[in-house]
Order: structure tokens, then sequence, then C-alpha cells
């Protein structure tokens, strides 16, 4: 189609793999708002699930764990498997976007907004 135009040619190309790129961000972004991670803590007495955006969507506590005298404790498990939820939705996010960088011929390193 732009077979003899040089530089314009080349320039078309780009400007459709941008689209491409672009493209694939929005369904991932939209597929790491959807997609579960769940995180624990204290042995799974305490289970956390986010999205793998990192916003937290559910808490499970065993009800074994409820005493008054051990309030402290509770607590700190259920921040312990919110960070795990949220540690494991960041490190999710970041695979992906590694593997749509490479599709696209970039670094493996080179970090993509989100």
């Amino acid at each position: 189609m732009f077979k003899g135009l040089g530089g314009i040619g080349d320039m078309a190309k780009m400007m459709g793999q941008a689209k491409e790129m672009q493209e694939r961000m929005s369904e991932l972004q939209k597929e790491l708002a959807t997609t579960p991670i769940q995180g624990e803590s204290g042995a799974g007495l305490v289970k956390a699930t986010a999205s793998a955006k990192g916003v937290l969507t559910g808490l499970d506590i065993d009800p074994s764990i409820f005493n008054a005298e051990e309030k402290e404790v509770v607590e700190d498990l259920i921040l312990a498997a919110i960070k795990d939820a949220q540690d494991k939705a960041a490190a999710h996010q970041q695979a992906e976007l590694q593997k749509l960088s490479q599709d696209f011929g970039f670094p493996a390193d080179m970090k993509l907004p989100f």
C-alpha cells in the first residue's frame, strides 16, 4: 500500500502497532481489574482477596482466632494478609506488563505506565 513512499510506510506501520498496543493495554487493564489474587497469613487463618490491580475485594477470617485477649494478633494477621494479596497483585501486574512489552519488542526491564 505504501510501497515507494519510504519512511511514510514505516510510520504507518508504527502507528498501527501503537494502536494495537493501546488496545491490548486497555484489555489488560480490564483483565487486571477483575482477576482475583489471594493473600494469606497465619497459615491460612486470614485470607485477603484483591484484584490484580491491588484493590481489596474480600476478607475471610477463620472464627477460631477471635479471642479478645489476642486482638492485636488478629489485627496483625489481617494486615499481613492484605499486604500479601497486594504484593502478589503487584507482581502479577508487573509480569503481565512485561509479557505485553516483550510482545511488542520492548526491553524486558522497560516500565510501562499503569
